[in-house]
């Protein structure tokens, strides 16, 4: 058994294709299946059930693949322990965040982490909460910055800064002549909101429990696939919709439309970050806090 093998097990499993993942190991397709067959005969179980059009991990072969993850994370610890000693800010860092925060922040943040780290570049991606836990988890990405509470088995986290919600309408709309909205009166305008698997959505259900029931009579709800794209179609005067001080305030804005704070206790977010517990550059996770530390979510800094 070798860690070679043990990174094939993990792809496998991961892309659930021979092809696939032999092109992310770099190896040809024949070199991975007999790599995996050797580790099945050496086991003497069945890793994977194997068809025409797919390969699905066995019950075992899940066990196996999740302590074959936990040897390798366990590996790539010596290697970086090995270093110790030596700058821990001079490779990429690997940082996720939410799609609802990721194109306000991360401006932000590459330009200050050069800043502090000159010599640290930031692989950075967006993605959904669910996907970025998988990811955090297996060890593709080192840090995520999402919404709180995130509570992951050896996971921390740390709350980096709270934003408030506010109310987007078209230039014109009655309610831009208030200066504050009563989210209780949303059910009563067309609404814009993101699709299904974005944690904002479900944050902004929860802090006007009157539009869950709207949102099941299927009632004054149209849904965007971000939070740019429902800004233009409010522009256009298709409805309003709820965004998050960042994303209000960022460099998107637009004079087509306007925006409103709620009414106090205004519906807000806590943002933060989450790293492995094992993870073996805490410097970068320090450097990664102290730049997104001076971004203001209200001011678009």
């Amino acid at each position: 058994m070798t860690l070679t093998e043990l990174r094939y097990i993990v792809t496998l499993a991961r892309e659930q294709h021979f092809g696939h993942a032999a092109e992310k190991c770099f190896v040809s397709q024949p070199t991975l299946s007999i790599a995996v067959k050797k580790l099945e005969e050496e086991l003497g179980v069945a890793l994977f059930e194997r068809s025409k059009n797919s390969v699905r991990v066995t019950p075992v072969g899940d066990k196996v693949v999740q302590q074959a993850q936990r040897v390798l994370e366990q590996a790539d610890t010596i290697k970086d322990l090995a270093l110790e000693g030596k700058d821990q800010l001079k490779s990429p860092l690997r940082v996720g965040a939410i799609y609802t925060i990721g194109p306000y922040l991360f401006p932000h943040l590459v330009s200050k982490v050069q800043e502090l780290a000159p010599d640290m570049p930031l692989y950075i991606e967006e993605n959904f909460t669910e996907n970025l836990r998988v990811k955090i988890r297996n060890g593709e990405l080192d840090a995520v910055i999402l919404a709180l509470p995130f509570n992951e088995p050896d996971i921390l986290t740390r709350p980096l800064y709270e934003e408030d919600f506010e109310m987007l309408m078209p230039a014109g709309h009655p309610w831009s002549k208030h200066k504050e909205i009563n989210s209780e009166e949303l059910p009563n305008t067309p609404l814009l909101l993101l699709g299904e698997g974005h944690c904002f959505r479900d944050q902004v259900l929860e802090s006007c429990p009157t539009l869950t029931q709207a949102l099941h009579d299927q009632q004054t709800i149209t849904e965007g696939s971000s939070l740019e794209t429902i800004r233009m179609m409010v522009g256009s005067g298709l409805g309003c919709s709820v965004l998050p001080q960042s994303a209000v305030y960022g460099p998107m804005r637009s004079e087509m439309v306007v925006t409103r704070p709620f009414q106090k206790p205004a519906p807000k977010r806590t943002v933060g970050v989450a790293w492995r517990a094992s993870f073996p550059r805490p410097q970068a996770i320090d450097i990664l806090i102290d730049a997104i530390a001076s971004f203001d979510p209200a001011g678009g800094q």
